[in-house]
């Protein structure tokens, strides 16, 4: 059996693969495949209305919030965020390189100023104590971050319209959608496969876009009760967003993202607790900041030169993608919400058998 814990794409519900596969050979009872109809049947417009729905239902987002699903993956997001709100000035926290780059384009339209950053330690912990300025157009933050197994879980109060890039981490737990001008990400780790990108705007900052911007730029663009807009302006990426469709639809069957979340810590208490026991292993983030979603571990001191040994021993036991990213090393586990419990056991079984043998 295969255990997949790549960062993303990733893991995806079974429930939502089959019904993928049925949707490609016979959308809505058409006869025809989701990959072949067009974007303009009543068929795809109500999955388009109840992909839309279940976001509202699951995260509570209230009707001032536009709903929008968006071509280009979260990085297209990171210019189109500051075409459209940043005026003067703009703050970032720097959590990782994910939330590097996103200010790095920022830069093409203000000032950005960063409040604080993690890079001194590889950005393996969330900076605290600082302040953010108030006269930012916005605040920008990644919630979680995939490389380095770190996470913002709390809704922050901010003085400032709060953007979050929520990419690897949404829909794992509540939250508080009015503290937020802004939530977006890409689809393809709790959500979908990759080519859809989520944004959730307050819908008085639509108002207040004082940039001439392109067409495909604006967000008004994307935002309407006419089905020509209503993230319909040019032709949607159709498969990502039935996937979406399914997935959520799961996500709501076993509880909703309360319930998500108490499985989630239940998987990260698992694997954490083991690489706090086993003596090969070594966490990598610190140990309040530590990540739900992305467990970073690497090899205690006395046992690197058996880090080849244990990746070879680990893909035979099954376990795909936990290979660490470069700038970390070591393994990464990625436990997003489809990840099974089943899973993650079979990895802790993994280590302690690894270390019955080496240790």
């Amino acid at each position: 059996m295969k255990h997949n814990f790549n960062a993303g794409p990733c893991v995806l519900p079974k429930t939502a693969v089959e019904a993928t596969i049925e949707a490609i050979r016979n959308f809505d009872n058409t006869g025809i495949g989701i990959l072949e109809i067009s974007h303009r049947t009543p068929g795809w417009e109500r999955v388009m209305a109840e992909t839309e729905q279940l976001w509202r239902d699951l995260l509570n987002i209230p009707d001032n919030y536009a709903v929008m699903f968006l071509g280009g993956g979260a990085s297209t997001q990171f210019y189109t965020i500051a075409a459209n709100f940043l005026n003067k000035k703009a703050a970032y926290l720097e959590t990782g390189v994910w939330a590097k780059k996103a200010a790095k384009e920022a830069k093409l339209y203000g000032e950005v100023e960063t409040v604080a950053s993690s890079a001194d330690k590889n950005y393996s912990y969330i900076p605290k104590g600082y302040t953010v300025p108030a006269d930012a157009d916005y605040f920008h933050i990644t919630t979680n971050n995939t490389i380095y197994g770190t996470e913002i879980k709390t809704d922050m109060d901010c003085p400032v319209n709060l953007i979050a890039d929520m990419s690897s981490d949404i829909m794992s737990r509540p939250v508080d959608i009015k503290k937020y001008a802004m939530i977006y990400g890409g689809a393809q780790k709790n959500v979908g496969p990759a080519g859809v990108t989520f944004a959730i705007i307050r819908k008085d900052l639509l108002e207040k876009i004082q940039r001439k911007l392109p067409s495909m730029v604006n967000y008004n663009t994307h935002v309407g009760d006419e089905p020509k807009n209503n993230s319909m302006y040019n032709t949607p990426p159709v498969l990502p967003i039935f996937v979406m469709h399914e997935t959520l639809k799961w996500v709501k069957s076993l509880g909703g993202v309360a319930a998500m979340n108490k499985i989630n810590t239940q998987k990260a208490d698992l694997l954490y607790n083991e690489i706090d026991r086993n003596k090969m292993f070594v966490g990598t983030a610190a140990k309040e900041d530590r990540s739900l979603m992305n467990v970073c571990f690497v090899m205690a001191e006395q046992y690197k030169e058996k880090e080849a040994e244990f990746m070879d021993f680990a893909k035979k036991a099954g376990m795909v993608g936990i290979k660490g990213h470069r700038s970390v090393g070591g393994f990464r586990a990625s436990i997003y919400n489809a990840c099974p419990v089943e899973s993650v056991q079979a990895l802790v079984d993994c280590m302690k058998e690894f270390e019955k043998l080496n240790a």
